[in-house]
């Protein structure tokens, strides 16, 4: 293992999976994301405008650079389907050497 802590793992939940798929489309493709993972059917409870809600959601784990995380949390402001977008990036402090030379290859 080695330290990753120049990366990212950035969760997003969107309202759709086509919301979803398509920020991890643009994401990959402007090489932004080495690698996007949609899990749909997660189940978010939460506090909105005063009330409590729930909705079915579609979870994205973005794996990107610290870098780059500014143009990142921009790309999904724009193409985000809500008004406040959950962008949680933690820093990855471990990382197996095989995906870690993967993760710098496709973010070049």
């Amino acid at each position: 293992m080695e330290n990753g802590e120049d990366f990212r793992l950035v969760f997003v939940t969107t309202g759709s999976e086509e919301n979803a798929r398509d920020i991890a489309r643009t994401l990959t493709k402007e090489r932004l994301a080495a690698c996007c993972t949609m899990i749909s059917g997660a189940v978010s409870i939460y506090r909105w405008q005063g009330n409590i809600e729930e909705s079915r959601e579609t979870q994205l784990f973005i794996k990107t650079s610290a870098g780059q995380l500014g143009l990142v949390e921009q790309r999904i402001q724009q193409l985000h389907s809500y008004d406040t977008p959950e962008i949680v990036a933690v820093i990855l402090s471990d990382i197996s050497t095989p995906y870690l030379a993967w993760l710098r290859e496709s973010l070049l």
